[in-house]
């Protein structure tokens, strides 16, 4: 039986591939918001989920990974043993998604709409199983930088503070993405409005930022000077014992402090774009 579907960039589709394998299932070279709601449902459906294989193109994965919340989502599955990954140089013309060993989808983005065909034929499958395992059997691993959003919100909590670790994820479920590419918020942006709404040093969420691997220190700090020099966030000199003073975060603007963070997303988003 074949079955053609439109218009499947949405949930239900990918839900139901996961749901369908019994929790297992191939991924090769999928569109890459395909593979990016793949990543973030099969989080959802973590309990669900025995494991997925992905192998893509290296620049399709890196796209992918440019978003925090799909690269953090991808490394704690990963972490868990949930995912593999692993990228090809190689063109792949064919996307396909195996599920578990009873059906094939088969994926073509037509820029608005993604169209699929799905399908149980076992000489279709066998061929699409046997094609899978061999480009399988020549990829790279794909070393992920980001650290696993697991890691992040329990360093944060501890080592910042439980309202600072509620802000800054609340701040990225309002987002649907965080790239911070010119057309959103990257994760340091946030961490540091995070920092400022709760007056936290610089020093402190810098420190975190690198020890968790989010980024380094020095990172961090051009971050600040940017933000500042736009308006969004202040600092203040707080004397310590032993060298110079310390640098705690604050908004310039005394009102957003006591907005809530739907407005503090808004205006952080009209300030940096």
């Amino acid at each position: 039986m074949s079955t053609n579907l439109t218009g499947i960039d949405g949930d239900e589709i990918i839900r139901s591939t996961i749901q369908k394998g019994d929790g297992e299932l191939s991924v090769l070279q999928v569109p890459p918001r395909v593979l990016s709601r793949y990543v973030r449902i099969a989080d959802e459906e973590n309990e669900e989920l025995d494991r997925i294989r992905i192998i893509a193109h290296v620049d399709t994965i890196k796209e992918v990974m440019d978003d925090f919340l799909i690269a953090s989502a991808v490394s704690d599955l990963v972490s868990q043993g949930k995912v593999e990954l692993l990228s090809t140089e190689d063109e792949v013309e064919r996307s396909v998604v195996l599920v578990g060993d009873s059906a094939v989808v088969s994926y073509v983005d037509f820029g608005d709409t993604v169209g699929a065909l799905w399908s149980d034929e076992a000489e279709l499958l066998n061929a699409s199983l046997d094609f899978f395992e061999e480009i399988w059997s020549e990829g790279d691993d794909f070393k992920i930088r980001t650290p696993p959003m697991s890691t992040v919100r329990e360093t944060l909590r501890e080592e910042i503070g439980v309202q600072t670790q509620e802000d800054f994820c609340r701040m990225l479920d309002i987002l649907d993405e965080a790239r911070g590419d010119g057309d959103g918020l990257d994760e340091i942006t946030l961490a540091l409005v995070a920092a400022a709404r709760n007056e936290i040093l610089l020093y402190d969420i810098s420190k975190w930022g690198e020890d968790a691997g989010v980024a380094s220190k020095a990172t961090f700090s051009r971050k600040k000077t940017e933000l500042e020099d736009l308006g969004l966030i202040d600092t203040e000199n707080v004397p310590i014992d032993i060298g110079r003073p310390r640098l705690r975060l604050k908004f310039e603007d005394d009102e957003l402090a006591e907005a809530g963070l739907e407005e503090v997303v808004e205006r952080t988003l009209e300030t940096v774009n």
